[in-house]
Formats: C-alpha cells, sequence, structure tokens
C-alpha cells in the first residue's frame, strides 16, 4: 500500500474536538455572567438554597462522627475535671468543719472568759446584702456603686465585705444608691493587725494593690503574714481579713520598710456583697474631754504691813 493512502488522523479515543484555549474563554465568560447576574439579580440564591437542603443530611451524617469524637473528648474531660473540683470540695469541706469546730470552741471559751470577767457580750454585726451596679466612672479611682442607700439605712463609713474579706468602706450615700471607695483606691486607708505578731499598723492603697506604711525597716513582718481588721477604730470589726504581705523591702537609707500587700478581697468581678453597720453606731458616746480653766496666779498684796 502506497504510503499516501495511509489514514493519518487520530483515532476517536484522541480527537481533540473544541481547543483548550476555547474553552477556557467560553467558562471564564459563563463565570463572569453568572456572578453578573447573581449579583444584580439574585438568581443563584433559590439554586444554593436548594442545594443545601438537598445536602444537608448527607453533611449531617457526615458530621455525625466528627461529633461523637469531639464530643466524647469534651465529656472526658467535664468527667475528669468534676471530680477533681469534687475532690477539691471534699478537702475544703473538711477543713471547714474542722476550723468550724475550732471557731465554736473558741466562741463557747470566750463567753465563758467574758462572764469569769463580767465582761460585756461582744457586738453582734448588723449586716444587709446589697449588689454592685456598675464601677465609677472616674478612671482614676476604685470605687464602686451598690443598689442600697439611704432608703434601707445605709450610713456614710460602713464596712463593705464579701466572702473574702474587707472590700472597702461607703464614702457617699445617696437616696437609693451608695460609692463604695474599694480598698485598692489611692485615697483608702484602714487601720490592721498582724495576726503573728499582734502589731498594729495602717495600710493604704496604691496603684494595683496596697501598702503597709509607717512601719519601722526592723520590725518584725515577714511574707504571708495575714492582716486582719483590729477592732479598735470604731468602724470595721475585728477579725476580718484586710490582705495579706507579699514583699518586704529594708532600706538602709530610710527608717521605715517598703511592704507591699495583696488585698484578700478582690473588687474586680464582684457582684454581691455585704454592707455592715459601723461599730461605732453600737458603741456608747466618748466622753467629751473636761473643760481646762486657767489657773489664775495669786496677786501680791500691796495693803499695809
Amino acid at each position: 500500500m502506497p504510503l499516501g493512502t495511509l489514514d493519518r488522523t487520530p483515532p476517536p479515543f484522541f480527537r481533540q474536538g473544541t481547543s483548550a484555549l476555547t474553552k477556557l474563554v467560553f467558562f471564564a465568560a459563563l463565570a463572569f455572567f453568572l456572578m453578573v447576574a447573581d449579583a444584580r439579580l439574585h438568581i443563584a440564591g433559590p439554586v444554593r438554597e436548594a442545594i443545601a437542603f438537598v445536602l444537608l443530611p448527607v453533611q449531617r451524617a457526615l458530621a455525625v462522627p466528627v461529633e461523637l469524637v469531639f464530643g466524647g473528648a469534651d465529656y472526658l474531660r467535664g468527667l475528669e475535671a468534676a471530680r477533681a473540683a469534687e475532690r477539691e470540695a471534699l478537702q475544703q469541706l473538711a477543713g471547714n468543719a474542722d476550723k468550724l469546730a475550732r471557731a465554736g470552741a473558741l466562741a463557747a471559751e470566750n463567753n465563758q472568759l467574758r462572764a469569769l470577767l463580767e465582761l460585756k457580750p461582744a457586738l453582734s454585726v448588723r449586716s444587709q446584702a446589697a449588689e454592685v451596679l456598675y464601677e465609677a466612672a472616674d478612671p482614676y479611682s476604685r470605687k464602686v456603686v451598690i443598689d442600697r442607700g439611704q432608703a434601707q439605712g445605709v450610713a456614710a463609713g460602713s464596712p463593705v465585705v464579701n466572702q473574702d474579706g474587707v472590700l472597702g468602706q461607703v464614702t457617699r450615700v445617696f437616696a437609693l444608691t451608695s460609692e463604695v471607695t474599694l480598698l485598692v483606691d489611692k485615697d483608702a486607708a484602714i487601720p490592721v493587725l498582724n495576726v503573728r505578731t499582734q502589731q498594729r499598723g495602717a495600710a493604704f492603697g496604691v496603684s494595683g494593690g496596697m501598702e503597709l506604711r509607717f512601719t519601722s525597716a526592723n520590725d518584725d513582718v515577714r511574707v504571708g503574714d495575714e492582716l486582719q481588721t483590729s477592732g479598735v477604730d470604731g468602724v470595721y470589726p475585728g477579725g476580718l481579713p484586710v490582705a495579706k504581705v507579699m514583699s518586704v523591702e529594708r532600706r538602709s537609707e530610710s527608717g521605715f520598710a517598703r511592704i507591699r500587700l495583696a488585698p484578700s478581697a478582690r473588687g474586680d468581678g464582684v457582684r454581691h456583697v455585704l454592707v455592715l453597720e459601723p461599730l461605732a453606731a453600737q458603741l456608747p458616746p466618748r466622753p467629751d474631754p473636761a473643760p481646762t480653766t486657767p489657773e489664775v496666779a495669786p496677786r501680791r498684796g500691796s495693803g499695809r504691813k
């Protein structure tokens, strides 16, 4: 067979049809047309909704194994956290039971000693619950506003506490609300008592915490000492937690030590508090000092001898 008579066309399996460039231009134009039409006429919205509705059961079925894996892992983590919290709660409950038993014994012993010494019984502190409404608008102070005021019997100077200790003191009273200055405010101050040494001092608020000021550099103050209210200032009841010593810096060039404190009760995130009645409202009034009369020097007589 002559070579010129051979069929050189590709078999049907390898036939190209339309060129690749033509297909690219066609589908690019079609995609551009569909995007413009969907942006203007929103014609693809119902189609997408219909496809999503049809594929929803398939999507849910495919997501079940993934949800089972992640859900099982979350369940196991939550179960372990719940068990750890339960163990911690049981330990705290045991510790609180021991403290409660000791407190009951100390209270009975205190009552016996007071009866033996014929002292008056300890003052009972009246209190009322309050809720924190919002923080004060002043960015340079640490104050909160509570939903109790003159109508509920709140007085200026009333201590404000929560389950952790002293939060602050009522400084302004309105008809239905009151303003509470926290202990970490720069203008706040509170007399304290070192539980370990029974030494009194004064704690002041500073930026980010508190300081124990006017303490001699050679005083016995250690890191970890707990400070409580002394109860002799006529405002705060005794024995309320105030702060804990975090650092003690003894300066050789100064006669006072710089002592940083961590408040026992944090004001951030607190919602419910107790407003206590100042002790001065239950104590007898202080006697006025006796007036001093100036001594009159005797005059020398000028009579005749």
